[in-house]
């Protein structure tokens, strides 16, 4: 409806918001870096005051020319020569959460909170060399970043994502590994360390955006595949297609809908967007356009011309896009091998905020 009648609406909310659902409108904003700023890129009651250069979580919270440089210390480790050796690492932590998600052989259980949360959760964990069971601290700090921005908690200090990340980066300065953490700590340039709040943004990006984006896109897929026993079906039973329906399933059903700040006034689809005014660049929604797509608003199992922007558009384009799209499939792929048949079976609750997935998937087996 708003593609027809108002493609670019404006709400008054946060100072002025404004939401544009065309692919192209999203495509523009989202190259745009001289009108449209990432310093902000979750829209809450508050601008963020960090350095409009490094941001609070670089390089996806930074602008150029900073970003550029932010960038490219990350792409070496993600690149898929880098992701490919988490593979088997990704299918032993599914294995692991399906032996305890069905031990007592259940007929019922919630897919999500038994199994797509933790696996991208168990995963970074790993990246970053940080205790597997803090788990639930990481859940703390998304629901109160990503969930409920600007929203007022009275929590001491040492349960804030600050004190947890620069306790983790103290630790190995005193206790040097090979992992993620040391990778950005042992970084030099111009002969000197990345600074301190370099390494912890890009930590806190990598634990934030890593986990609840990719944990989203699994249990919307589990939460698809519970109602498509044809597409279910298909997929077990034609290997071959898993490629195009992850692709799919990222499309149809992308988790992430970012901000931006106006940098200057600006004049976009009819609309005179004000300097620093929000805007949100919800890529779901340029997946579903039909001047972009074709049956746009149908899921093809194995549609083969597929270029979604659920990883996002420009230079923000996501940098951990191979290992989202690993972390989808195995995670499909484990599922289904143990529990080929399932239902939902119950209520379905979903996140709140910019990143959309399910919180607790109610299922029955078999």
């Amino acid at each position: 409806m708003l593609r027809e009648v108002c493609p670019v609406a404006h709400s008054d909310r946060f100072g002025g918001t404004w939401l544009p659902v065309r692919h192209e409108d999203v495509t523009e904003i989202a190259h745009d870096t001289d009108h449209f700023s990432s310093v902000g890129v979750i829209v809450s009651p508050q601008k963020p005051e960090e350095d409009p250069g490094l941001g609070g979580a670089p390089p996806i919270t930074s602008d150029p020319p900073f970003h550029t440089f932010a960038r490219r210390l990350l792409l070496p480790a993600f690149s898929p020569k880098a992701i490919d050796p988490w593979e088997e690492t990704t299918r032993e932590v599914c294995r692991e959460l399906l032996d305890e998600l069905l031990a007592d052989d259940p007929t019922e259980v919630d897919a999500a909170l038994g199994y797509t949360q933790h696996i991208p959760v168990r995963v970074i964990a790993k990246m970053l060399g940080v205790p597997a069971e803090d788990g639930d601290k990481f859940r703390g700090f998304i629901h109160r970043i990503i969930e409920t921005p600007g929203a007022e908690y009275d929590l001491p200090e040492e349960e804030s994502l600050e004190y947890y990340l620069d306790a983790v980066i103290e630790d190995h300065r005193q206790n040097p590994r090979e992992d993620l953490t040391q990778f950005l700590m042992d970084i030099r340039v111009d002969d000197g360390p990345l600074s301190h709040e370099h390494v912890r943004g890009s930590m806190a990006l990598l634990l934030i955006a890593g986990i609840d984006t990719t944990w989203s896109a699994i249990g919307s897929s589990l939460w698809h595949l519970a109602q498509n026993p044809d597409d279910r079906h298909r997929i077990i039973n034609d290997p071959d297609v898993i490629p195009f329906a992850v692709e799919e399933l990222l499309r149809f059903y992308a988790p992430v809908t970012m901000a931006r700040i106006v940098a200057q006034d600006v004049e976009l689809g009819g609309q005179q967007m004000k300097a620093n005014d929000w805007v949100l660049l919800p890529f779901p929604a340029a997946n579903r356009d039909p001047e972009a797509f074709d049956d746009a608003d149908q899921f093809v199992v194995d549609r083969a011309k597929n270029r979604h922007s659920a990883f996002g558009l420009g230079i923000h384009r996501c940098i951990g896009s191979n290992l989202a799209r690993m972390e989808l499939r195995i995670a499909v792929e484990e599922w289904l091998a143990r529990v080929p048949d399932f239902e939902l079976n119950g209520d379905v609750r979903w996140s709140a905020g910019q990143i959309r997935g399910p919180r607790e998937l109610p299922v029955k087996i078999g």
